[in-house]
């Protein structure tokens, strides 16, 4: 490795200087880099000789931009059988939030600097915080897959995002965010029972359903006849159908679990059983034939969808309901429209988290924590008690510290 001036006399007569590093990367091939002053030309020889050495070198030749980087990223996806959603998700993020930005950028240029200035370029062109960090993790994935196929030289995004910054930024999430709140984000009870009054048709089922399992919406769509025990009074939890009605296994291994339902639920499946639709199908023999299948499909008997579920049972019912909330839009006489309080059905899988949680005094199932992670199918008890610890009573009150101050000093 060499570093050698270089003079000579452009078009306009004009004298110019520059410093080249003459070197052979670790792939034998010899290159030349141009600086302008000596000292960037000799901090990069002394940077790239330790690259070289350790096999870790990519020259500007050999690298490519974050446009063509995110291409092999998606298909490592696609490869790896990620679900359809996740490989929509990093074709937005690429197409929406990076391209238009950091693009044409050679994947050697990127710094930790220019990652920074990224993310402020992001913030300030509109995008909220939470889009903003979600997009910029999507670039640090795309850095480690380019990492991964000699492409890139290290990753900005993980030296920018060190383990104690990210978690004072869990923190800051957590604060932003804030908790649950009933009445807010879980529906009351009162406002459950409206809802149950009110569904009708083929949303009852599936709603009281949503209420006493607290099953995600895909475990829901996903779910079959032969999951559901009518004796034994549970439902068990195999499959999931995601938003492109794909079926798969749960979203962990923990997904996949055992409920046990209250005597409402068996009365409304039992009930919903004789009407529900069956899809087509086919004997042993070849012929065709109408089989039930899924619990709560279409009126083809095949996988509902996501929206569909939303829009056409759980919004209308709770405005049926009376569960709403003022909306800025007003009808044809002036008045405020109202809309659904609860935008989604997750608001029922909160409920049914905090109806586990309260004591039965309360009105509740007083579950331990550990049994609600299992109904939850959550992989941690660190996720259950995260998302809905401050739910848990409290056992400090006034009266408890009483005793226990008589109970230690007399």
């Amino acid at each position: 490795m060499s570093i050698r001036k270089r003079n000579w006399t452009n078009s306009k007569g004009e004298e110019k200087t520059a410093w080249v590093v003459d070197y052979v990367d670790g792939k034998g091939v010899r290159r030349l880099k141009t600086f302008a002053k000596k000292k960037d030309a000799d901090n990069f020889a002394a940077t790239a000789k330790v690259e070289v050495r350790e096999g870790s070198h990519v020259a500007d030749g050999a690298s490519v931009t974050v446009k063509a980087a995110g291409a092999f990223w998606i298909a490592t996806g696609e490869n790896e059988g990620l679900e359809r959603s996740s490989i929509d998700q990093r074709k937005r993020h690429l197409k929406l939030h990076i391209e238009p930005f950091i693009g044409t950028t050679l994947l050697s240029h990127l710094t930790v600097p220019a990652v920074r200035e990224f993310a402020d370029k992001l913030r300030n062109e509109g995008r909220s915080q939470a889009m903003a960090r979600k997009v910029v993790g999507s670039l640090g994935a795309l850095c480690s897959d380019a990492q991964e196929r000699g492409l890139a030289t290290r990753n900005p995004v993980r030296d920018l995002r060190g383990g104690r910054r990210r978690g004072k930024e869990r923190q800051a999430d957590k604060r932003q965010k804030g908790k649950l709140k009933v009445g807010i984000d879980i529906p009351t009870r009162e406002e459950i029972k409206g809802i149950l009054a009110a569904a009708t048709g083929r949303w009852r089922p599936l709603l009281v359903t949503a209420v006493f399992t607290g099953m995600r919406s895909s475990e829901l769509r996903g779910l079959r006849w032969q999951d559901v025990d009518f004796d034994r009074a549970q439902i068990s939890v195999h499959q999931r159908a995601d938003d492109y009605g794909k079926i798969g296994r749960p979203k962990s291994e923990a997904g996949e679990r055992t409920i046990p339902v209250p005597p409402a639920v068996v009365n409304a499946l039992r009930e919903w059983k004789l009407a529900c639709p069956r899809r087509a199908s086919e004997d042993s023999d070849g012929n065709p034939v109408k089989e039930l299948h899924y619990v709560f499909p279409t009126g083809s008997g095949n996988i509902e969808s996501r929206s569909n579920i939303t829009k056409r049972g759980f919004l209308p019912t709770q405005v049926a309901a009376g569960v709403t909330v003022s909306s800025d839009e007003k009808d044809d006489d002036g008045k405020i429209v109202m809309v659904a309080k609860y935008g989604g059905m997750h608001a029922l899988r909160h409920f049914y988290a905090s109806w586990s949680i309260n004591r039965p005094q309360d009105g509740g199932l007083g579950l331990p924590a550990k049994v609600i992670q299992e109904r939850l199918g959550h992989s941690s008890i660190v996720m259950t008690m995260d998302v809905y610890g401050h739910l848990f009573p409290r056992e400090d009150d006034a009266e408890e510290m009483a005793a226990a101050e008589r109970s230690l000093i007399g």
